[in-house]
């Protein structure tokens, strides 16, 4: 595994075909800023574009707090988030949209509050440390979920996405596990290696399957119209490609699949 700077504001792991991704602002609890947010975008387009990479794995620095959020006093010297302004934060948009196709996991090392909260949504799966808490607090700041919270109750009952929106109040990691916030709960220190395994799993399969399931499953929740027709498109383009006839011959070989992508 190699290692960049611990000084970059985000610091890429590559783990086999698994990409790490860590929110490096530990002075500052790992707070969202502009340029945290591109990093981060700029980090899971690289993904996409790398045909070695089948997975990323977001987490963050310590083991108390994963991301609190807006970094709230640069928000107070009115600097305010605006994404799309460069390709690292308009890929971070379209990961808050569900729109990455490679298969994202958080690795919640610890509280995810606000937009650390969202950014953990905009993963696919979450594995969460048992100390962490999860919550919604912009109403208490005079704000409101504005990176992807709001659409809360198409992942949760709506009653319950209400109450931790409109209360502003967090949940801890066992009643977050309950009401489907996050999939898994492990020790804190097991957090990454309880991450990365599952990540290692999703990579083994065929990406065009895993990208066409992905964008599908969302869809289906989100535009079941546009699912529909999206999936006439994918079908055509996966069920047809070399990985699918790959993936045939393996099972009959009794032998693991080589995926290429294609």
């Amino acid at each position: 595994m190699s290692t960049q700077d611990s000084e970059d504001i985000l610091v890429r792991e590559r783990n086999g075909n698994v990409l790490v991704a860590r929110l490096n602002r530990p002075k500052a609890r790992n707070a969202l800023t502009p340029e945290l947010m591109s990093a981060l975008g700029q980090a899971l387009l690289d993904a996409e574009n790398d045909p070695d990479l089948r997975a990323v794995v977001v987490t963050g620095s310590g083991d108390r707090v994963f991301c609190p959020g807006m970094d709230l006093r640069a928000f107070s010297r009115g600097e305010q988030t605006v994404l799309g302004a460069d390709e690292g934060r308009a890929a971070y948009q379209r990961f808050l949209d569900g729109g990455i196709t490679v298969p994202v996991v958080g690795a919640a090392n610890g509280t995810a509050l606000g937009g650390g909260m969202e950014l953990l949504l905009a993963c696919d799966v979450v594995v969460a440390s048992a100390a962490a808490t999860f919550g919604f607090p912009e109403v208490k700041r005079g704000l409101f979920p504005a990176g992807g919270g709001a659409a809360l109750g198409t992942r949760i009952p709506l009653a319950t996405a209400l109450e931790l929106v409109l209360t502003g109040d967090a949940v801890d990691a066992a009643r977050a596990r309950q009401i489907g916030l996050v999939n898994s709960v492990v020790d804190a220190d097991q957090v990454l290696p309880a991450a990365l395994e599952l990540a290692g799993r999703i990579a083994a399969n065929a990406p065009l399957g895993l990208a066409a399931a992905k964008e599908l499953v969302r869809l289906t929740i989100t535009d079941p119209e546009r699912a529909a027709a999206r999936q006439q498109e994918l079908q055509h383009r996966v069920f047809t490609s070399e990985d699918a006839k790959e993936g045939a011959v393996a099972f009959m070989e009794k032998r693991a699949p080589v995926w290429r992508g294609c």
